[in-house]
């Protein structure tokens, strides 16, 4: 999605999606609340994940599960982890 995309989504200017992917304009609750239902995505996710870090083919497989596939998912990377002995 563009910052143009999603400035149409949530009802402001591309730049401002500008500013606030930048860093410029803080991530104010009011913002979480228009940007996480225009992404699919909860308010939490936003916070809590970098993106520089978490692809988003992962984002993208985690936002359209459901419940049950979630809990797979969730079991199959402990699974990884164990068989990597990167769990700590």
């Amino acid at each position: 999605m563009t910052q143009e995309d999603l400035a149409e989504k949530v009802g402001t200017k591309p730049n401002v999606i500008g500013y606030l992917e930048s860093g410029e304009r803080g991530l104010s609750a009011k913002w979480l609340r228009r940007l996480a239902p225009a992404l699919d995505i909860t308010p939490g996710l936003l916070l809590d994940h970098d993106p520089a870090i978490l692809s988003n083919d992962m984002i993208d497989m985690w936002v359209s599960a459901n419940k049950d596939q979630k809990k797979q998912m969730t079991d199959m990377a402990k699974i990884i982890l164990k068989r990597d002995g990167t769990d700590g």
